[in-house]
């Protein structure tokens, strides 16, 4: 009852790692440049360490350790995933430190790169950051240097 009264909860989300911000539509995957999961962001890593961009749950972690489906404390599910085709590399250079049902706080270590799998030339790192379920957000053109834990999205529109 009054439920029209309830404020809709506030959330946001930051760069998972330090590099270059990108939009989705850049990234070398029709999958997640056509948004078919939802919209959001893209990083190129320059660090091999990457962060919890929200405050909320752990809801998956990926038997393959590449990606870690989170959900915000509204309900809504955010993804995480590391590189193009790294499924391929079952889990081999990942190091995740979270695991299903963690309660997560932005900036906290969620996974780690092995230097091998950072300093592969043929391994494509670029990391997408999807609220899925998600149309087209109308976010800004992104072509910038971003430092982890820095804002991105918050409430559906940009900093």
């Amino acid at each position: 009852m009054f439920n029209f009264l309830k404020k809709k909860e506030k959330f946001s989300l930051v760069s998972p790692v330090s590099g270059d911000l990108i939009n989705l539509d850049k990234v070398e995957d029709q999958v997640f440049s056509s948004k078919a999961m939802g919209d959001g962001f893209a990083v190129i890593p320059t660090e091999k360490t990457l962060y919890s961009p929200i405050n909320g749950k752990v809801k998956m972690v990926f038997p393959t350790k590449h990606a870690i489906c989170f959900q915000l404390n509204n309900g809504q599910d955010v993804i995480v995933h590391v590189g193009i085709d790294t499924v391929e590399l079952n889990g081999e250079g990942f190091s995740v430190f979270v695991k299903e049902g963690d309660t997560v706080k932005q900036g906290q270590k969620i996974i780690e790169l092995s230097e091998k799998i950072f300093n592969d030339s043929n391994i494509n790192l670029v990391t997408m950051v999807v609220l899925l379920e998600t149309s087209d957000m109308n976010l800004p053109r992104f072509d910038k240097f971003i430092k982890q834990g820095e804002g991105v999205i918050k409430n559906d529109t940009c900093y």
